[in-house]
């Protein structure tokens, strides 16, 4: 993905069209939501979870979009016509901005898929209006997957840092692209519908930051701690994926920040506990347990372990239980994984979700 189009399209936001155009409101009908959106602004939908989106069929040759974005901090993905490997990025700037998608698309037919490359951290983002040629109308939406999968994750499944180039930095904003994450790649592998519920350093028992993720699941804006609720009855996956515990490694047994430390025995069972809350939200999902591909699964670490030992435990209490493991392997690269290590993951997981949900 080239860098230059998040400039051109930043530029291209202070021009108007010359012509007379038609508005349809973020609320629009025909406009198709994914991901757990903040409906409350009936007039705006809001967007902060990662890999959150809006799909539209439309007609005309010019389409633009009005975000109301919180921080200036977000960007994002707008594909055309299906054309998945030219993205246009989208950098969003504070507060009500225009931004110019398309103005020469052959007369006729077209879609777009709008998608949030960051996460909660960077902020929320509305979607006030979208701006069609003048007589245009968006068409009804395509029919949505019939198969749902949900992540729960930290740095790895949001995306964080994919798009760096090896050796550089990867905490900045405008590298991460969750539609190249393992999580993003899965869910389109397997043709279903996501939700991502993650956010970068996050972890089960310790964060980078005063919360963790048996606190976080189960909101509905993504930014930091808040009191937002997500119905959980609104939408439910087939399959949860939950690839959490490379934070807790790091933080407990690197920089030491819990004291006294947690047991082995502790350790599984926070995991255990967190896996019986989702659990107790989506009680036919089938659960696939991960970890990896950053350092807590090289050779030698006792992570992976504490997740089998949880795993098999909720297994013992229930023959039943429809859960089980995969671990990422290490690669020896010490960095957040760049998208080909994503690819390969996502690989690894689609072929065993494929085999255990016959898909």
């Amino acid at each position: 993905m080239s860098k230059n189009l998040v400039v051109t399209i930043v530029f291209l936001a202070i021009l108007s069209p010359a012509h007379a155009t038609t508005r349809v409101s973020g609320s629009d009908k025909n406009l198709q939501y994914t991901g757990r959106i903040d409906f409350s602004n009936v007039y705006a939908p809001s967007l902060s979870w990662p890999g959150s989106s809006v799909v539209g069929n439309f007609t005309g040759q010019y389409l633009s979009v009005t975000l109301v974005d919180q921080f200036g901090g977000n960007y994002f993905n707008v594909f055309i016509d299906h054309d998945l490997n030219h993205p246009m990025i989208l950098k969003a700037e504070t507060g009500e901005k225009t931004y110019l998608i398309a103005d020469n698309l052959a007369p006729g037919k077209h879609s777009f898929l709008l998608t949030k490359r960051t996460e909660g951290e960077d902020g929320a983002t509305a979607i006030k209006e979208f701006i069609l040629a003048d007589g245009a109308e968006l068409l009804p939406p395509p029919v949505r997957p019939k198969r749902k999968i949900e992540f729960f994750g930290d740095s790895i499944t949001s995306g964080m840092g994919n798009e760096s180039p090896d050796g550089a930095p990867d905490n900045l904003a405008k590298d991460k692209n969750n539609f190249m994450a393992y999580s993003a790649i899965t869910a389109r592998t397997l043709n279903a519908e996501m939700h991502i519920t993650s956010q970068s350093g996050i972890g089960v028992m310790v964060s980078w930051f005063p919360f963790v993720m048996p606190q976080f699941y189960d909101q509905l804006n993504a930014y930091g701690r808040n009191d937002t609720k997500w119905d959980f009855s609104s939408w439910t996956p087939d399959v949860v994926v939950i690839n959490l515990f490379q934070n807790d490694r790091w933080l407990i047994e690197i920089e030491h920040r819990l004291n006294p430390e947690p047991s082995d025995e502790q350790r599984t069972q926070a995991y255990v506990d967190f896996v019986k809350t989702i659990r107790s939200k989506y009680r036919d999902a089938y659960i696939v347990c991960a970890l990896g591909s950053m350092d807590a699964t090289k050779e030698g670490s006792k992570w992976p372990g504490y997740i089998t030992a949880a795993v098999t435990r909720i297994k013992n209490e229930n023959n039943k239980e429809k859960i089980d493991t995969i671990f990422f392997p290490y690669t020896g690269y010490d960095a957040h994984p760049r998208v080909k290590q994503h690819q390969t993951n996502a690989a690894l997981l689609s072929t065993l979700i494929k085999q255990k949900m016959k898909w």
